[in-house]
This record gives structure tokens, C-alpha cells and sequence, in this order.
């Protein structure tokens, strides 16, 4: 589904208020369950932010059609994604670099601007790959503590950048916090700051942002400016395990990048992405389906009288006032997983929206762990 229709579909669905249209999807014949975290084990695997519906029925039978093309090298398959992917972000194909899942395309910029002491500046808590993987390789990263809304801290970011800044990284929706930043002050402060450094902005959830004509940073990719976007068809597609996602750059900063991709993905992903940005049923099917296990999570927290933040993702944070390890622990006992430690919140819990029986199964759970 590409920008414009997204936005188009957002507005008429009624995303943003009470949801109606679930029985739309009837037809689908979506599954239910996924294959690793069925109620059939009584396991609900809500601690990675996957997508338990997918990859979709459209998808799963073009897996299995290119298995006569898997003894092949992908280059042949990739070129035909790339210009499905470029007309869709409305770019072209020289812009687009494809990589095995968004993270390699994470660490592919954080070995490119952080090699040899360049500094990185990010938000605290949030997605690491970029910046660990960086300090592999000699950077210095300036982790700037989210402010009072768990939301990134732009004018501390700023005020951070020196010489040695290669680049400004923003993951928006954020992970773990679920936090979005205010579209104009986003848009604002990286057109202002790519003057200075380059910013990273990973959009890995952007797909589940239900507030209409929310932007994209791919706009200021258009105005030639020093940014990179990152997206994945890791969630609202359903391909986490399957590896492969994609940045939009500049031409010229995205030959750099390319330079750095080292595992890059595989002819079967391909195949399955290139179905994958066609079936926008199963798109708007997730996206539904995210907002529905959403408000039960909601539902459920405002029951226990625990404080959560408003998710624009995949995901819920929310506080458990117990440390992380033990509530892990306990809940994992109830058959239920949930999120990893994301410091400094060490008494907050990351809840992926699973099916709506595995968010049940998290229901069940936490009352009882919660006491």
C-alpha cells in the first residue's frame, strides 16, 4: 500500500476512533495462530513485536512457488523489487538499498558513520542495533535519556551534535516506549539538523501510526537532504523471520551504504515482499487486527490501574512497578512472554499485540501475577 493510499484508507477507516470494520476480512482466510506461539501449547510469544498473522495467504503461496529458484544468486529477483519498493515511497530506484531485515541496514549506517570515533547521538531508551554495532567498530555514542513524556529529548539531541557527529539516529514510533514525536517539530528538527549531520530516521512501525498525513522522512529524503529512512517487512507484513527490509537515501548516500551491506537477503524473501506489497487486504487486515489487540492490552492495564504509555506501534509499554526480571520470570510461568529489560525503566514491561486469544492469555496472566 503506498503513502497516498495509506493515508486515504486511514481517513475513511475510522483508525483513529472506535473500530467497526473488522468483519470486512472474512474472506482472507488469515490464520489465527501462528506457528511457534499457539494456544494449542498455551504459549502467547508477545515479547518481539512480530506480527502472528503473517506472512499472508497470497505471500505463503509465492514462498513455495520460488523454491524452484532458490539454487539462484538473488541479484535477478532484486531488481524488479527495488522499482515495485521505489514507486511505492515515490523515489527512484537508485535511492533504494535493500538489506536483510531493517536491522542489517541499521548497522550497515552505523559501520558507515561511526567507524574510527565518529560520534552518534540517540535517544535512551531505544532501539540499539545501530549504536551497538557502531561501538563494535570505534564510535562513540551519546545516549540522550528520553524526557517526562518517554518521548525523544530534540532540543538535548541537538544541543549534543559537535564536529565529530556523523549522525543523529530516531527511531519514530520508538521502540520500546511506543512514544511519537509531533510531526512538524519531527519534520523541523530533521530538516534543520541534516544540515549539520546526517539523521537516521527508522520507521520500522511507521505502519501502525493511525494519526492521518502523518509524515514520513522519506519527504526530506526527496528535498535531497542528509537523511536516511529505514522500513521493514519484518511487521505489518508478517516476513520478520524471512529477512528483509530496506533504506532510502540519497543516491549518493545510499552507494555508500550499500558498500557496507554485507549479508544482505535472499531470493525467497524477495519473492514473498514483492507479493507482500501488493495483498493490501492483509495490510489493512494487520493494521486492523494491531488496533484491536491494542485497546484489549489497554483494557486490561486500566483494569490493574497500571500506568501505560498511548502506543503508536505494534507493542504497549507499560509499568509493572516490580523489576523487569522478576515480572519476566513470573510471567513466563503463566506461559506468557513478555519484552526484555529496556534500562533505565527497569520496573516496565514491553507487551507485543499478539492474537486476540494470546492477548487473552496475557489478560489471564497478569491479573493473577499483578495479584
Amino acid at each position: 500500500m503506498n503513502n497516498l493510499d495509506r493515508r486515504q484508507w486511514l481517513k475513511t477507516a475510522g483508525l483513529t476512533g472506535g473500530f467497526t470494520f473488522l468483519g470486512g476480512f472474512g474472506a482472507l482466510a488469515i490464520p489465527t495462530k501462528s506457528s511457534y506461539a499457539t494456544i494449542e501449547y498455551n504459549i502467547a510469544k508477545l515479547n518481539s513485536n512480530e506480527n502472528p498473522y503473517g506472512p499472508s495467504k497470497a505471500v505463503r503461496e509465492v514462498i513455495l512457488n520460488s523454491l524452484d529458484i532458490a539454487c539462484r544468486y538473488p541479484s535477478v529477483s532484486l531488481r524488479p523489487l527495488v522499482e515495485q519498493i521505489a514507486q511505492k515511497e515515490g523515489v527512484t530506484k537508485d535511492h533504494i538499498v535493500i538489506t536483510g531485515g531493517s536491522t542489517e541496514g541499521l548497522k550497515a549506517a552505523g559501520l558507515t558513520y561511526g567507524i574510527n570515533g565518529g560520534e552518534i547521538i540517540a535517544a535512551d531508551p531505544t532501539f540499539q542495533s545501530l549504536m551497538t554495532y557502531a561501538e563494535n567498530f570505534g564510535a562513540t555514542v551519546h545516549r540522550v535519556p528520553v524526557d517526562e513524556n518517554m518521548g525523544h529529548d530534540l532540543m538535548e539531541m541537538e544541543k549534543r551534535i559537535t564536529s565529530k557527529t556523523g549522525l543523529i539516529f530516531i527511531c519514530n514510533p520508538n521502540n520500546p516506549t511506543g512514544t511519537l514525536l509531533d510531526k512538524n517539530k519531527l519534520r523541523d528538527f530533521c530538516s534543520s539538523v541534516s544540515k549539520k549531520t546526517m539523521v537516521f530516521s527508522d520507521e520500522a512501525y511507521y505502519d501502525f501510526i493511525t494519526e492521518p498525513d502523518y509524515p514520513s522522512m522519506v519527504e526530506l529524503v526527496k528535498e535531497n537532504m542528509n537523511v536516511i529512512v529505514s522500513k521493514t517487512f519484518s511487521k505489518v507484513y508478517g516476513l520478520a523471520g524471512l529477512r528483509i527490509g530496506y533504506l532510502i537515501a540519497r543516491p549518493d548516500i545510499a552507494t555508500r551504504l550499500k558498500k557496507n551491506v554485507m549479508a544482505m537477503t535472499n531470493v525467497i524473501a524477495i519473492e514473498a515482499a514483492k507479493e507482500a506489497l501488493r495483498d493490501d487486504e492483509f495490510y489493512k487486515f494487520s493494521v486492523a487486527k494491531n488496533v484491536e489487540a491494542k485497546n484489549s492490552i489497554y483494557k486490561t492495564l486500566t483494569d490493574l490501574n497500571l500506568e501505560h504509555q498511548k502506543s503508536h506501534t505494534n507493542f504497549v509499554f507499560f509499568k509493572t512497578g516490580r523489576p523487569i526480571s522478576e515480572m519476566m520470570a513470573a510471567m513466563e510461568k503463566e506461559n506468557v512472554l513478555i519484552g526484555r529489560p529496556f534500562p533505565p525503566f527497569t520496573d516496565w514491561a514491553r507487551i507485543s499485540t499478539g492474537t486476540l486469544e494470546e492477548v487473552q492469555l496475557f489478560d489471564k496472566a497478569l491479573r493473577k501475577v499483578m495479584g
